[in-house]
């Protein structure tokens, strides 16, 4: 009864960990889809070209819905690994700060695989190890 609580519970932190990860992407790619100026300032700031901000955006939100479907959540979830390694990248290059701007995204990638390991069995196994009970 127990294994059964625990492994609801950890379903559930898993959805809610994962959910405000999708949630900060979601607001990411609509704010490089609509082209908002705080997001293109930004991205002058860190030496990309304000015409990709589009390009970005679609990019982050097909690759943010891999990740919320259960079925692609794996395959997102590499993808986004890689694209928040390049915000990690970029922000060495323009020598931002980095415990806040850039290891923000390791913080990001640190809940995003944490979220899915907690709901996925699979990955849990993979992460740890060892075969989780049925």
């Amino acid at each position: 009864m127990n294994d059964i609580k625990s492994s609801r519970t950890s379903f559930c932190v898993g959805w809610v960990l994962s959910g405000l990860v999708i949630a900060f992407l979601l607001f990411d790619a609509w704010g490089k889809l609509a082209e908002l100026e705080i997001v293109l300032k930004s991205m002058v700031e860190l030496g990309i070209p304000v015409s990709l901000s589009v390009t970005i955006g679609t990019i982050l939100l097909v690759i943010t819905i891999l990740y919320a479907i259960p079925q692609t959540s794996a395959l997102g979830a590499l993808l986004l690994t890689g694209y928040l390694g390049g915000a990690v990248v970029i922000h060495l290059r323009v020598g931002n700060p980095l415990w806040s701007h850039t290891l923000f995204s390791v913080y990001v990638g640190i809940l995003l695989w944490v979220g899915l390991a907690l709901r996925n069995s699979k990955v849990k196994d993979l992460f740890w190890g060892f075969q989780t009970k049925k």
